[in-house]
């Protein structure tokens, strides 16, 4: 809670104003100095000014107002054991909120009223402003949670509950405040750094190279994801048992739209020549993109449509685009004595977590679209294998122990944790 806001201070920092080396004291005398140069840029370039506070609170009046009076599609959640095993309706209007979203973003950039630019440009100090909402509402939804007697699973740490919350499903009208937030804030604004940076360079250069036009449409595959799959949300772990709180919280505040897009930051402030690849190595990585795109969002459907099925509240969906693959038909699986089913075919017969295989790729391209330049946009797939490695481990223990000898039949049948024929 204290160490990666002050890791994600100083990334930027030696992104912007050191030229993406990792910088560090001279000698034991350098260190107060070293401390005063990074408190300048965070205190001059980082401030929580008037601007940021309007931009970024601006966006979350309007992504909630969005969700609000936008149509959407009713889905089910999955039976949630807090609540007696009843189950929740979620309003799924992500998709026509995000479509809005871009339009009203258009009109904005080319009648001068917001300059798309702007965005990376404030970078610091809307990172400060996002940091602040998400130390704000994480305890706020503590404290309120607590008032009013929503907390469940509390273990008596306030330190810990406080990160990994207090309430399971908090609700503003008929928004699910923790699915709205998964999509509307981090991806809308990841998406839009990156159109901001493009903006950027063709501004200064008069074109768009196509490190930064990978980026919009990486960051572009991912958000239409989330919206055109958003019937997909309530059957996820996050929904179904993840509590509210700082973990998810800041994470998609600040964590996620501030620490993922380095590569953008790092293209929107030095030439192309420092990143500039052959045409070969441009179609590598726009393929090995759109590849593992393609496994992460089939496999994710897969999983999620045969979990609805079951339920029997699967209707299709003809949101953009409908990949071919998406729904495994008469699938197969193995059925527990605890009575749960899990899925051995589509891609989940090669693969226990295929789609984590395939998401960790595409964090790696992220990186990878600046080549050598600089280690720092690599951050977000160094830390994202540790957090998947961990939580495959923590899922297979906790599946081990509640399927028992069923689990152990699904793993002959599933051999692979990650990549088939290999791990």
């Amino acid at each position: 809670m204290t160490g990666f806001p002050i890791l994600m201070y100083y990334l930027w920092i030696c992104l912007v104003f050191y030229d993406g080396h990792l910088v560090f004291p001279k000698s034991t005398d350098d260190i107060g100095p070293f401390l005063t140069r990074m408190w300048e840029h965070v205190s001059v370039d980082a401030s929580p000014n008037l601007y940021a506070w309007k931009v970024y609170t601006g966006l979350i009046v309007y992504q909630l107002f969005l969700a609000w009076i936008v149509p959407g599609f009713m889905q089910e959640g999955l039976p949630v054991p807090s609540l007696g095993y009843k189950t929740l309706m979620y309003k799924c209007n992500a998709v026509g909120c995000i479509y809005i979203t871009w339009i009203t973003a258009a009109v904005l950039h080319y009648t001068g009223i917001f300059r798309l630019t702007e965005i990376i440009d404030n970078f610091g100090h809307l990172m400060t402003v996002a940091m602040i909402y998400g130390f704000g509402v994480s305890f706020g939804m503590y404290f309120l949670s607590i008032a009013t007697g929503n907390q469940i699973r509390m273990s008596g740490n306030f330190i810990y509950d406080v990160f990994m919350g207090a309430c399971l499903n908090p609700r503003l009208g008929p928004i699910d405040l923790k699915m709205w937030l998964e999509v509307r804030i981090p991806w809308v604004i990841v998406f839009f750094m990156a159109i901001s940076g493009a903006c950027k360079q063709y501004e200064l250069y008069g074109y768009v190279t196509p490190n930064m036009a990978f980026m919009c449409l990486a960051t572009w595959l991912y958000l239409n994801a989330c919206g055109k799959g958003e019937e997909c949300i309530p059957q996820t772990w996050d929904m179904f048992h993840e509590k509210w709180g700082f973990l998810v919280i800041f994470w998609n505040f600040a964590g996620v739209p501030f620490s993922y897009i380095y590569s953008v930051v790092y293209m929107a402030s030095h030439d192309p020549s420092k990143y500039r690849f052959s045409t070969t190595t441009y179609v590598a990585l726009y393929a090995t993109l759109l590849t593992s795109y393609y496994i992460w969002d089939t496999a994710m459907s897969q999983k999620s449509r045969f979990k609805m099925q079951t339920q029997g509240i699967f209707t299709y969906r003809k949101t953009f685009p409908q990949l071919p693959g998406g729904t495994v038909e008469n699938p197969r699986y193995i059925q527990t004595a605890h009575g749960n089913r899990l899925l051995v075919d589509g891609w989940w017969r090669y693969s226990r977590k295929p789609n984590y295989v395939a998401d960790w790729i595409m964090s790696l391209t992220w990186g990878l679209c600046i080549g050598a330049a600089t280690p720092i946009p690599y951050f977000y797939s160094v830390f994202f294998i540790v957090v998947l490695i961990h939580r495959c481990g923590r899922d297979f223990e906790r599946c081990a122990l509640k399927y028992g000898k069923d689990w152990d039949r699904y793993c002959e049948i599933v051999k692979y944790k990650f990549i088939p024929y290999v791990y």
